[in-house]
């Protein structure tokens, strides 16, 4: 029954991540598809780059909301089977990465979807808002220092996984959690990574369009 409970918890929170903001505000701002756009991502700064300040922010808002939705969703099953807080800890866990990887790979839009970063940000948020806060303030340093939306959220995973190891040594589930999400986010960013070593990467505000 638990296995049956957690599939659940992580099917529903992957339907919820599949919803893609970033292919829906392009398809009714634009009508087109934002995938065709730039660097193909379906994310808040190919957004940005594409279709300008409004849309980036429907889709940081849509983004965020899904994901806050997917965990609620998956800690009220938690509630309605009587789990205790450490299941109820679990359940956040898997909706979380559930949610993640149906942003990274929508059902719903062929599998192509965003790098899951702002996904990830919430999940990381109601694992462990401490650590959360830490990873977001020390990503956006990153960004603002050196102007890589990239760099900032690959390091931002690296941080993640070492505060992870340091506060939560000996917590399995969270650090199988936290693991996950930076495998993720790193693997997403793969061809920015590229890009980053061979100096090719766009900064923050450049109008060329085919990074991140």
């Amino acid at each position: 029954m638990d296995r049956i409970w957690l599939g659940s918890v992580f099917l529903v929170a992957y339907l919820i991540g599949s919803i893609s903001t970033a292919i829906i505000v392009g398809r009714f701002m634009a009508g087109d598809d934002i995938r065709s756009h730039g660097s193909g991502n379906a994310g808040a700064t190919n957004a940005l780059r594409t279709y300008g300040k409004k849309a980036a922010v429907f889709v940081v808002l849509g983004d965020c909301l899904k994901a806050v939705a997917a965990i609620l969703v998956g800690m009220i099953e938690a509630k309605v089977i009587g789990a205790n807080a450490q299941t109820m800890q679990l359940a956040v866990y898997i909706a979380g990465v559930g949610a993640v990887l149906g942003h990274n790979f929508p059902l719903y839009f062929k599998f192509r979807g965003g790098k899951g970063i702002l996904v990830s940000t919430v999940a990381i948020l109601f694992a462990d808002w401490k650590i959360g806060l830490a990873v977001i303030v020390f990503s956006i340093l990153i960004m603002a220092i050196t102007r890589y939306v990239s760099l900032g959220s690959v390091l931002g995973s690296v941080a993640l996984v070492i505060l992870g190891f340091i506060f939560h040594f000996g917590d399995t589930p969270y650090l199988i959690f936290a693991v996950i999400l930076a495998v993720s986010a790193i693997f997403m960013h793969r061809g920015n990574i590229k890009r980053l070593i061979n100096g090719t990467e766009n900064k923050l505000g450049s109008k060329k369009n085919t990074g991140d």
